[in-house]
């Protein structure tokens, strides 16, 4: 069970979700979507995030391999190395494949079978990204089961 996390489009940020005396829990997978997509993923060496770019490819110690037989993939998405690219439909098709690059540990690891992802334009100005996530699972009482996730933020 994971720590629920409420994200807020408008600003574009997250937040342990308070619940009574502690912090509420996630028993579906909402808080694992939410990290798989909107943490930042190391850059690769032929990336190339929009300018002005700093040099720094992000990621987070944990993705560094504790020896030779460590097989972990990295955690979080490259999603943010749009967040200065244009408002287009082969940004929309890059979001799409980051998404799904993060989220491949899902069906990887037998969470779920398959995972679906599609990416809009929204917000008054079209300046927020939208992702929609639904992943598909075998429900062993009523066949297959699924669950869309919808998450927001500003990309310029």
């Amino acid at each position: 069970m994971d720590l629920a996390v409420t994200w807020d489009a408008a600003a574009s940020r997250g937040d342990l979700l308070w619940a009574g005396n502690g912090l509420a829990p996630d028993s579906g997978l909402r808080t694992a979507v939410a990290i798989s997509l909107l943490t930042d993923r190391t850059a690769g060496e032929t990336d190339t995030p929009g300018e002005p770019w700093d040099g720094d490819p992000r990621g987070w110690w944990g993705d560094m391999p504790i020896g030779p037989e460590d097989a972990r993939g990295s955690v979080g998405s490259r999603l943010w190395l749009l967040r200065r690219a244009k408002r287009t439909l082969a940004t929309l098709r890059q979001a799409e494949s980051y998404a799904r690059e993060a989220l491949s540990w899902l069906t990887e690891d037998g969470v779920a079978s398959r995972v679906e992802v599609a990416a809009e334009w929204r917000g008054a100005a079209n300046d927020q990204l939208a992702l929609a996530v639904t992943l598909h699972r075998r429900d062993e009482r009523t066949g297959e089961a699924s669950t869309t996730y919808d998450f927001a933020w500003r990309i310029a």
